[in-house]
C-alpha cells in the first residue's frame, strides 16, 4: 500500500517506476523496487536519526 501510495503521490518514486516501466519491467516488478527503495530511505532515516525532507540536506563536512 505505501509504494502505490508513493508512485502516485511522490515524484521520485513516480519518475523512478515509470522509467522501469519503460524499460519494459512488469508493474510487480517496478513495485517491489520500489518497495526495496522505501525500505532502504526508511533504514537510512533511522540510522542517522533524522525526518525525512522533500530536500535533501546539505552533506556535513566530517
Amino acid at each position: 500500500m505505501v509504494a502505490t501510495s508513493a508512485i502516485k503521490f511522490n515524484p521520485d518514486m513516480k519518475s523512478f517506476y515509470d522509467r522501469l516501466i519503460a524499460r519494459g519491467k512488469a508493474h510487480k516488478v517496478a513495485l517491489t523496487a520500489v518497495m526495496r527503495k522505501l525500505v532502504i530511505l526508511a533504514n537510512v532515516l533511522v540510522r542517522e536519526d533524522r525526518s525525512w525532507t522533500v530536500i535533501a540536506p546539505e552533506p556535513s563536512a566530517d
